[in-house]
């Protein structure tokens, strides 16, 4: 087996060509995810629906290991960081509250000639349609809200109207004293929440890079006002070492400030962590200053008192607010442009998701030679002994060499095969993802075989 600790196809430092200069990697990655069922078109049988997307049995694997892998790293090895999973549906006053009413809005304008909407903000030349070229045919731009609004009731008035959240930030913040109350922590601490947020976007697009419906994970971490430029600077550079850590090279990543004309109207200081897309530099996660401004907000609209006692001073403050906001989905799609690799194999094409073990869907994947009764069971035991530590696949369908490339391309970072020698010598063929080599291995040493090389994978 290849030393983990050489350097790798898929090493932090660098992306090999095919991640940076080919020009069809967003096409292949989006037919690789389709075909192997990481991403389905939603209601594909109807034709799509725009913007939506299902995730497929290896995409809610791989989905769910980005989730998990944030939440360890944001909440279970830290012991100032809680969770919580507020409402989707809630009423207007939280919103006019935090602003999102009156500023939560995209510059629209319309093209006469075609009927083609655009963000105006996003257009190079204001006065042209990019769709079908004409020129002076523009309308003047106006304001568009980007929440989904719905009814609750049976009556559909203005005195049942509830918002689908756009964002999940505002659930932390409502729940601030109940959670800080509950869970006994001040400042600096912090509320960590995973889910669905829901924005009518103009223009979605590049495949799930911008959708109408996300999912996000979001941190609002409450400090002492005097500190906020510490934890900002703090929260910056942790979540930047994330993405790297997980396996996306540096040079694909990079810290962009935001400028002061650019900046969120609650944001005192805001920087984005951004992936080098096949379309070019784009956002991954925001790191925002909110300062004191959801807490206040919220306070002055409820009525309710939303500031910490030090106990040891005496002094009341309302903390400042630092929050890193990542979009799960969008984590996904970067993780797969990174990974995706192709290199040439005995004049064959190879291509696969060089993962890191910890987000790969699966971590290991059990295939029997054959489909001879025998091989079938004693498969089926090295299934069963693996189970209930990974998710594993089990696949005994063509020859293995197909079987071997259907893994590389999920990402599966050990294929173990068990043939007809396993019988007599109760061994199995581990072959390696990344190296292709193979080691012989006895089953009763296999657990800790594989505990020991994910770890190095």
């Amino acid at each position: 087996m290849t030393n983990k600790n050489n350097k790798k196809p898929n090493d932090k430092n660098s992306k090999k060509d095919v991640g940076l200069a080919d020009d069809n990697l967003l096409a292949k990655v989006i037919n690789l995810t389709k075909r192997r069922g990481f991403v389905f078109p939603s209601a594909d049988i109807y034709g799509g629906f725009r913007s939506a997307y299902d995730f497929g049995p290896v995409g809610v694997l791989l989905l769910r290991n980005v989730k998990e892998t944030w939440w360890y790293s944001m909440v279970q090895t830290r012991d100032e960081v809680v969770g919580l999973d507020a409402s989707i549906l809630s009423p207007p006053a939280i919103w006019e509250a935090s602003g999102h009413l009156e500023n939560f809005t995209d510059p629209l304008v319309d093209c006469k000639a075609c009927g083609v909407r655009h963000r105006h903000d996003q257009l190079e030349d204001k006065d042209t349609c990019p769709d079908c070229g004409k020129k002076g045919e523009m309308t003047e731009p106006r304001q568009f809200n980007l929440m989904f609004k719905t009814s609750a009731g049976p009556v559909a008035d203005s005195g049942a109207d509830v918002y689908l959240r756009p964002e999940t930030a505002q659930g932390m913040f409502i729940n601030y004293g109940l959670v800080a109350n509950a869970s006994r922590k001040k400042p600096p601490f912090g509320i960590a929440q995973i889910g669905k947020s829901f924005r009518n976007e103009i223009t979605p697009g590049n495949f799930i890079f911008r959708t109408r419906e996300f999912e996000q994970m979001e941190m609002e971490y409450f400090v002492p006002p005097e500190e906020s430029p510490k934890w900002h600077k703090y929260w910056c550079e942790e979540r930047l070492n994330w993405y790297i850590n997980l396996g996306i090279p540096k040079d694909m990543l990079q810290l962009r400030e935001h400028g002061p004309d650019e900046r969120s109207h609650y944001s005192d200081a805001t920087s984005d962590v951004e992936f080098k897309y096949p379309w070019g530099w784009g956002e991954l996660e925001g790191i925002a200053n909110r300062t004191d401004f959801d807490l206040s907000q919220h306070a002055k609209h409820s009525g309710k008192k939303l500031e910490h006692l030090d106990s040891e001073t005496g002094e009341k403050y309302i903390p400042h607010v630092i929050e890193p906001a990542a979009g799960a989905t969008r984590a996904m799609m970067a993780f797969l442009i990174a990974a995706y690799d192709e290199e040439e194999v005995k004049g064959e094409k190879r291509t696969v998701l060089r993962l890191d073990w910890r987000l790969a869907p699966y971590k290991a994947a059990v295939l029997p030679l054959s489909k001879k009764p025998e091989l079938s069971k004693k498969a089926k035991e090295v299934l069963e002994l693996l189970q209930p530590l990974y998710m594993v696949d089990f696949d005994e369908t063509q020859s293995i060499g197909k079987r071997y490339r259907r893994q590389d391309e999920l990402g599966t970072p050990f294929c173990i095969t068990v043939d007809f020698e396993s019988l007599d010598d109760d061994a199995v063929t581990v072959r390696d993802r990344d190296s292709m080599e193979q080691d012989r291995v006895t089953t009763k040493d296999l657990v800790k075989y594989l505990a020991e090389h994910l770890k190095n994978q």
